[in-house]
């Protein structure tokens, strides 16, 4: 019985582990990496033969879980993709758009290779590979146990992070013996405004658990909306445009929902436009309607007092090119667009045209992975180029973290305090200094806690077997893949110590110095990125 991690180890894309017992072979998530270098890594070989999976199970719908699923279809998988019955809606809708962008640049790639004599670029997958992947669908219900493989029982669970988001309990069984691995998936906050509560489980084996914000909290709830209203009220009295950089689903919901209660409160007139400039999050919003019953208590009351929880007043569903191009010719609105981490879609135009004006505002709401448009602009990266075109970065700019459909540190602890049984914990999809603030402290709380690097294999034994655990390395993995995750951990550390100097800066100079200097002599072996094939 066998775990391998091929993704989500040292960052936060890119989720997808691989369950082995006799020849039963099933992966937990497909997902895609995201961020400036990353094109190159999803194109690189899949670490196994894709005919060779059994099943797929899908922790819930968004890209870096589920984006490389068509890839796998293309490549010769012909097995059932197992999700909840939300999820089986919502990555139609992620994927069909995923399709769209990748064909689109990859046209606009092949155009530039054609003025150069380069070949063209084929996108990484297509409509057909989309609508293969479709049919291998199958939803399933929360709570009910099945088999997805022979050997291989699961369980979806409420994670609480979006609509259908799943904990997966996996048991796995051979000559007798079983283990229990349970993957968190993403988790939402114990206190959630939009989903359900995360689902408490109190045993497992081994317990793979995200840690995206596993060193920092996040604001309550109240202390949120009073940010997020705060930051309305300047920016509504410069009467300039709000870019709100969104994820068309769930983050796009909870937005819609906080304007329609800005304006029972008054902050937010009715005469004041809000586009929702998203094809694809209307649809997504016509699916968590139609699955009302999964949302929260919260939403549940206005539900009963007759509000439609995403409509405020005002509300503009935007489709067609032109009438996105329009909104430019509106001078004060409030602007919903994808994608979140400002690295495609629709918003990219917005900021372009609008991120100049000193009286517009840019309101991120949600998690900026390095080497996306967002992070940098968080950063305060003040000249960027936008569309092709440098722009200067004038407006203002605000980050309300309290939005998050993910768990803090505090609601990660939390959720791992109801093990009972001693598990081991596989801290996972964050980046290094939250995983490893995360795996000290489930250590400092007794548990046994590793951060493992993408390509590490765990051979599974029963809980009271621990002695010590069991890693061997996945042969055939990427090493370019290892050498980032050791360049995100020495980046890390850097960072850590930088916030918190020794003392004795004398016996730790010399130490620094040759850190250095050993980086700068790897750094002539590595290819320049001019001649470079691989993100190395």
């Amino acid at each position: 019985m066998l775990l391998r991690v091929l993704g989500a180890a040292g960052e936060v894309t890119g989720s997808n582990y691989l369950v082995e017992v006799g020849d039963s072979r099933v992966l937990i998530d497909v997902g895609l990496h995201q961020g400036k270098d990353d094109e190159s890594r999803n194109r690189e070989p899949l670490p196994f033969e894709a005919a060779s999976i059994s099943a797929v199970v899908l922790t819930h719908a968004h890209l870096d879980h589920t984006g490389r699923v068509p890839l796998l279809v293309r490549q010769g998988f012909r097995g059932k993709i197992w999700a909840t019955a939300p999820t089986v809606s919502l990555v139609d809708v992620l994927w069909s758009d995923s399709v769209k962008i990748m064909k689109e640049e990859a046209e606009w790639r092949s155009r530039k290779n054609a003025r150069r004599g380069l070949p063209p670029v084929e996108p990484l997958f297509g409509e057909e590979d989309l609508q293969r992947a479709l049919e291998f669908l199958e939803p399933a219900s929360y709570d009910d146990i099945f088999d997805v493989a022979p050997g291989v029982k699961v369980r979806f669970r409420d994670a609480g992070h979006i609509l259908g988001s799943a904990i997966i309990e996996l048991w796995i069984k051979e000559d007798g013996r079983q283990v229990k691995v349970v993957f968190s998936g993403d988790l939402g906050p114990q206190q959630t405004v939009m989903e359900r509560n995360p689902a408490f489980i109190e045993e497992a084996d081994y317990v793979l658990i995200e840690s995206t914000y596993g060193d920092r909290e996040h604001r309550s709830n109240d202390e949120t909306r009073l940010e997020f209203r705060q930051i309305m009220e300047q920016a509504l009295r410069d009467r300039a445009k709000v870019m709100i950089p969104t994820f068309v689903v769930d983050r796009a919901q909870r937005v819609l929902y906080e304007l329609m209660l800005l304006q029972q409160e008054g902050v937010l007139k009715d005469n004041v436009p809000i586009y929702f400039d998203s094809p694809m999050g209307v649809r997504a919003t016509e699916i968590y309607r139609r699955h009302l019953p999964l949302l929260s208590a919260e939403i549940q009351k206005q539900i009963k007092r007759g509000n439609d929880p995403f409509a405020p007043h005002m509300l503009n569903f935007v489709d067609g090119v032109e009438e996105s191009q329009a909104i430019n010719e509106v001078r004060h609105a409030v602007v919903l667009a994808g994608s979140g981490m400002a690295n495609g879609g629709r918003i990219v135009h917005h900021l372009k045209h609008n991120i100049w004006n000193e009286k517009s505002h840019v309101v991120f709401v949600g998690y900026q992975a390095r080497g996306t448009l967002g992070r940098r602009l968080v950063e305060g990266e003040k000249l960027l180029k936008i569309a092709g075109e440098e722009v200067s970065v004038r407006a203002q700019l605000h980050t309300v973290n309290g939005f998050s459909a993910h768990a803090d540190r505090t609601d990660l602890l939390t959720w791992a305090g109801n093990f009972a049984n001693g598990p081991m914990f596989l801290v996972t999809h964050g980046e290094p200094r939250s995983s490893l603030a995360l795996a000290s402290a489930l250590e400092e709380k007794g548990y046994r806690a590793v951060v493992p690097r993408v390509g590490e294999e765990f051979r599974l034994v029963p809980a009271g077997e621990f002695e010590p655990a069991l890693i061997v390395p996945a042969y055939g993995f990427s090493e370019g893949d290892r050498v980032r995750g050791l360049l995100s951990e020495v980046a890390s550390l850097a960072v850590a110590m930088g916030d918190d100097l020794p003392e004795d800066l004398a016996s730790v100079l010399p130490l620094v110095q040759s850190a250095k200097t050993l980086l700068e002599a790897a750094g002539r072996l590595a290819p320049s990125r001019e001649g470079a094939g691989k993100n190395v």
